[in-house]
């Protein structure tokens, strides 16, 4: 088994619907995430995934994040967009796309701080 790994980074704006402090209001964060790919079978030369390829499918999620509001983008126009979610959305956007490719998605992490993050594991396949 390997597992490769890529992180992006990016800045955007929320608030949280329903907290009781602080986080309630309008602000921002400048978040990185980063996702976790496995496999069972490198290519023919050595690589479960090309890093330009793994950080280019997280771009094309990224990007419709980047500097923009949150509560105002799908699906989070609906749900909190707390790291939490947002690493649910991140992993949820990837596994097909990584599926494509004959890998798993083992996680995706989203840092909202340099001291605070989440993690979003697909349940087992197994």
């Amino acid at each position: 088994m390997f597992e490769v790994a890529a992180e992006y980074t990016f800045a955007a704006g929320h608030a949280l619907r329903g907290y009781k402090g602080k986080c309630e209001n309008i602000h921002g964060h400048n978040y990185k995430v980063q996702v976790t790919i496995e496999g069972d079978q490198l290519n023919s030369i050595g690589l479960l995934m090309d890093f330009v390829d793994l950080r280019a499918t997280i771009k094309s999620l990224v990007e419709r994040l980047d500097h923009r509001f949150l509560n105002e983008i799908a699906p989070f126009d609906r749900i909190n967009p707390s790291a939490e979610n947002l690493a649910l959305y991140f992993g949820q956007e990837l596994e097909g796309k990584i599926a494509e490719r004959g890998l798993r998605l083992q996680a995706v992490k989203v840092w909202e701080s340099d001291t605070t993050s989440a993690t979003y594991r697909p349940p087992s396949q197994g």
